[in-house]
């Protein structure tokens, strides 16, 4: 099969269509890159770069003409153009998949109907009813948009009632609905990337310990600090999860883990993920050359560490700290520092602007280490202001 894939497509050109590129081209692919946005990461990556609109008509016809095999880099790209693409090329994850996991509804329902285990939620098709909808629903609890909401965003976090009263008034109707969700009061969140392939094979990568300031990926720690049956639980809830999906290519899980060891879903990504940057550093193959590997139907890899290690983002202003050359070198100083600029035009405060992964034998010295990080990208930050 890799034999008639030599062009491969992906929809969406930021930092993991970026990364997908470069693996790709390492293996001797060539790669077109569609996105919208001109200067998109995966431009100077790519062998082709197409900026049109996701709607564009003639910008479909090349970039199916372009492409043999085709995937995209996030969930929210546009379900019809996916499926007018699987008319004539194979794409990996499908249309099915996307439609259901680009909406929370219907994500929670397909892990409900399975039995997997999540947090109770209600769903709300029209703001005028969220006062009703609350009403059964013990507080604190979580309103999240259905679609479109990343790194925060479409996010509204009810401690009482007044949040109740003040977020009716604010929601706009959307045909997409919401969600609400109870608080969970989990001990840690988590991560897990798993690999399916067209045969029902998988692999699955180590479990992260992940840490979010205002919704925000920060920090995440592999493996794990969990007991090592949590992980494996995790590992076996992914599988099961994939499986249940007919799911084939990369995908990200994220859980809660309560207090009492209890591991609760929280969402499935059906892409490369924040959570497994580590996995170019310290994994025996990284999460985007499997992303390749999947789409090509190419050997899977078993997984191992060579080392723990712990990846921070680089936020906003803070990326000064890897263009100034004093503080470059600073950052560079730090043993076991790795770091990846995404190239991005625009600072944005809380835009992920790159990252550093920390790798040391000892996991408790990467995390010091990574700490040393937060402090010189904090100061880059407030120098730059």
């Amino acid at each position: 099969m890799a034999d008639r894939f030599r062009k491969l497509g992906i929809l969406g050109g930021g930092q993991l269509g970026m990364f997908f590129a470069i693996a790709a081209r390492q293996l001797g692919f060539r790669v077109v890159v569609w996105d919208p946005h001109p200067d998109a990461p995966a431009r100077t990556m790519a062998d082709t770069f197409l900026s049109a609109p996701f709607d564009d008509s003639k910008t479909l016809q090349t970039f199916r003409k372009e492409s043999e095999a085709i995937t995209y880099e996030w969930e929210n790209i546009p379900v019809p153009l996916v499926e007018a693409l699987e008319t004539t090329h194979p794409v990996k994850p499908g249309s099915r998949i996307l439609r259901l996991l680009q909406n929370r509804i219907r994500e929670k329902r397909f892990l409900v109907e399975h039995k997997f285990p999540v947090t109770p939620f209600r769903v709300l098709e029209n703001p005028t009813e969220l006062n009703r909808v609350m009403s059964d629903f013990s507080l604190p609890a979580i309103c999240k948009t259905a679609t479109a909401g990343y790194d925060g965003h479409g996010q509204w976090r009810l401690k009482g009632w007044r949040d109740v009263h003040a977020l009716q008034e604010s929601l706009q109707p959307r045909h997409s609905g919401w969600i609400i969700e109870k608080w969970a009061p989990y001990a840690k969140e988590l991560s897990i990337m798993i690999v399916r392939n067209e045969e029902g094979n998988f692999k699955t990568y180590p479990v992260t310990e992940n840490r979010h300031e205002e919704g925000i990926l920060r920090l995440c720690q592999v493996p794990a600090d969990i007991d090592p049956d949590i992980a494996r639980k995790a590992a076996s809830l992914a599988a099961d999860i994939i499986s249940a999906l007919e799911g084939v290519g990369i995908f990200c899980i994220e859980f809660f883990l309560m207090e009492n060891g209890e591991l609760l879903i929280n969402e499935i990504a059906p892409r490369p993920h924040n959570s497994g940057h580590y996995s170019m550093d310290v994994a025996t193959i990284s999460q985007f050359e499997h992303q390749v590997r999947i789409l090509c139907g190419l050997p899977l890899v078993d997984i191992q560490l060579s080392s723990p290690a712990v990846m921070v983002n680089i936020l906003g202003p803070e990326v000064t700290a890897a263009e100034s050359p004093e503080q470059l070198k600073q950052l560079l100083s730090v043993p076991g520092a790795r770091l990846y600029h995404y190239r991005k035009q625009g600072i944005k405060t809380g835009r992920k602007m790159g990252h550093v992964t920390l790798v040391h034998p000892d996991p408790r010295q990467a995390m010091e280490r990574a700490k040393g990080v937060r402090a010189l990208l904090n100061q880059a930050a407030s120098s730059s202001l």
